[in-house]
């Protein structure tokens, strides 16, 4: 049992630096080696262009494009990982599906890549998990999710041409559908038990007023 336990906290570390080192295993061969992977991001509305669901988080464009992403990617997939590891694998892997077939179903007609879209899950995620489960440590855990990437709310509109804003706001949706349909699973508020005190209780009458303690009272108990 330990050492099942063991290899579940492992993947705190293992998930993120694992994903960080293939996106850019796959840049440095497209820069090295003269391969141009753009053609297996999402492309809309097509049949080819499917394939981009799986591919497109892995192919980044420039060296900005796949460091803005790699830092945030990292820490929420370890934030993930560490407080929501029993539904972690399951909300990442169907979460990146739907992201990026979303993407697919209304996005404009060009090749969207980068795994902002799932950064974007992440963060709608774990945000509206903190608040939906009302777990005061999840809570706060959204707040620093706020204090950091909060101004990324302004790029699930189409604030600039070059960004694929379609598939932040696909991840945005996803993560906040997922949030409210997995907040029954994973980490839950704990549960406080009361025990019953008579002694105490007789104390106060029906509307919580203290009652007086008179020699008459003290008869009637008697």
């Amino acid at each position: 049992m330990k050492n099942r336990k063991a290899e579940i906290d492992k993947l705190t570390l293992v998930v993120p630096i694992s994903v960080i080192v293939i996106i850019w295993a796959v840049y440095f061969i497209e820069i090295n080696y003269g391969f141009n992977f753009n053609k297996y991001g999402i492309y809309p509305r097509t049949f080819k262009g499917l394939r981009g669901i799986i591919f497109s988080p892995f192919i980044h464009g420039s060296v900005s494009h796949i460091f803005n992403n790699s830092i945030p990617l990292a820490v929420m997939l370890g934030s993930l990982y560490f407080f929501y590891k029993k539904i972690a694998t399951k909300v990442l892997l169907i979460g990146i599906f739907l992201t990026g077939f979303l993407t697919w179903i209304f996005a404009r007609p060009a090749y969207h890549i980068g795994a902002s879209g799932v950064v974007y899950f992440l963060v709608s995620f774990i945000f509206f998990s903190g608040i939906f489960r009302k777990h005061y440590r999840l809570i706060a855990l959204s707040l620093v999710v706020v204090f950091l990437y909060g101004s990324l709310i302004w790029y699930v509109f189409p604030v600039e041409e070059a960004i694929s804003w379609e598939g932040h706001l696909s991840g945005f949706l996803m993560g906040l559908l997922f949030a409210y349909l997995f907040k029954k699973q994973g980490p839950q508020p704990e549960q406080f038990i009361f025990s019953k005190n008579e002694a105490f209780e007789n104390q106060f009458d029906e509307n919580g007023n203290f009652i007086e303690q008179t020699e008459e009272n003290s008869k009637e108990e008697e």
